[in-house]
């Protein structure tokens, strides 16, 4: 049995998303065999980080500082805007280096069953950042879920009429898979949005 701190240390790490009770035990058995070297590195960083950490009042992302390092980029185009559910969505659009403009986080998506409505929503800043016609392209990359597209439909009716185009992540069948696998919905979206072959 551990001590008491060391089972606290476990409980802490199991609570962090992909992490399960076994790999908090493993990882805290790896902090534990190197801790001179590891641990206070981990300590420091995360110190850094929890006293650092802000929210970007311009696009919603998380940084260490305001305006964040996507958004003070002089080399991103300020003309086209990428909206997504939230913060793990702009790092994970960026990391793949595709697009070249500037993000908006909404944290969330609409969903009646939530409780979650426009109102909590980052859609009020969204209209401020385009109503001035800086924005050419609006790009919609919600999740392919039923809130997500619910979300993505009432900003492209909440974007309709301004001088922009609103456009939106394709779905459907992603590279490599087979059909027998795929879910309905994801079948259904993909004979929906199909174009012709040549």
């Amino acid at each position: 049995m551990a001590s008491q701190e060391i089972e606290a240390l476990a409980g802490a790490l199991a609570r962090l998303p992909g992490l399960g009770p076994r790999s908090a035990r493993r990882a805290v058995l790896w902090l534990v065999k190197n801790r001179t070297a590891a641990l206070p590195a981990l300590l420091d960083a995360l110190g850094e980080v929890a006293e650092r950490l802000v929210e970007c009042t311009t696009c919603g992302n998380v940084d260490t500082s305001d305006p964040c390092g996507i958004c003070a980029d002089p080399r991103r185009d300020a003309r086209s805007l990428c909206v997504v559910e939230d913060v793990a969505d702009v790092w994970a659009l960026d990391r793949a280096r595709l697009f070249p403009g500037r993000y908006h986080v909404l944290g969330g998506k609409l969903s009646a069953l939530d409780g979650i409505g426009p109102e909590d929503l980052n859609i009020a800043s969204l209209l401020a950042r385009v109503a001035d016609g800086a924005v050419d392209e609006v790009v919609l990359a919600m999740n392919a879920t039923l809130e997500g597209q619910t979300t993505a439909h009432y900003l492209a009716e909440r974007l309709e009429g301004l001088p922009l185009r609103v456009t939106q992540l394709a779905h459907g069948l992603p590279v490599g898979g087979e059909l027998d696998y795929l879910d309905e919905g994801t079948l259904a979206q993909a004979l929906r949005a199909r174009r012709p072959v040549g």
